[in-house]
C-alpha cells in the first residue's frame, strides 16, 4: 500500500492506495495529519508485514515567482511530515514534484488540475454514486493532488 500526502499550510489532502483501488481519502488538518501517518504505519506493521511501506509527499518547487506566507507554511509541513516519518520509522517518504506528476499523467507541464483529475478518473475510474461506488468515490479536493501523488509513485517505486 501507498500512503500520499498533498501537503498545505493548514490542511493536508491524503489517499492510501491499495493494489488497484482508493482505500482510504480525505482532508485533515495538519496536526492530525501525525496520527493519521501512524495510523498508517502501524496497520502496514500489523496486516501486510511490510518492512518499509511507501509514503510519497509532494515537494513545492521553486518556479521562479514571488510567494506568501502560505507556501512557506506549506514547506514547513513537508520538512515536518517528512521527518516524522524519517524518524520515527527509519523510512524515507518519496518526494514527488507537481512537474513530475504533470509529465507523468498527461504528457505536459502545462497541464492543469482538471487534467490531471481526468487522468486519474481515467485510470482508477469514475467517482460514481452512494449507491454505485466508482474506483475514486470519496475522492474531494486535496486528496485527488494525492491521488496523483500516490500513482506516480506507483509507477516509480
Amino acid at each position: 500500500m501507498i500512503l500520499a500526502i498533498d501537503p498545505g499550510n493548514t490542511q493536508s489532502g491524503f489517499v492510501v492506495l491499495g493494489t488497484g483501488a482508493v482505500i482510504d481519502s480525505g482532508v485533515l488538518p495538519n496536526h492530525d495529519m501525525r496520527a493519521r501517518i501512524k495510523q498508517f504505519f502501524e496497520h502496514e506493521a500489523t496486516h501486510s508485514g511490510q518492512q518499509r511501506p511507501l509514503v510519497a509527499i509532494e515537494q513545492i518547487r521553486n518556479m521562479g515567482m514571488i510567494v506568501g506566507q502560505e507556501v512557506f507554511d506549506t514547506v514547513f509541513w513537508t520538512g515536518r511530515f517528512y521527518e516524522f516519518i524519517s524518524h520515527y520509522w527509519n523510512t524515507a517518504a518519496m518526494l514527488v514534484t507537481r512537474n513530475a506528476i504533470k509529465m507523468h499523467l498527461c504528457g505536459s507541464p502545462r497541464a492543469k488540475d482538471a487534467n490531471i483529475r481526468q487522468s486519474l478518473i481515467n485510470r482508477w475510474g469514475a467517482p460514481g454514486t452512494k449507491k454505485a461506488p466508482g474506483g475514486t468515490y470519496g475522492v474531494k479536493s486535496h486528496a485527488w493532488a494525492a491521488l496523483a501523488v500516490a500513482t506516480y509513485a506507483l509507477d516509480h517505486p
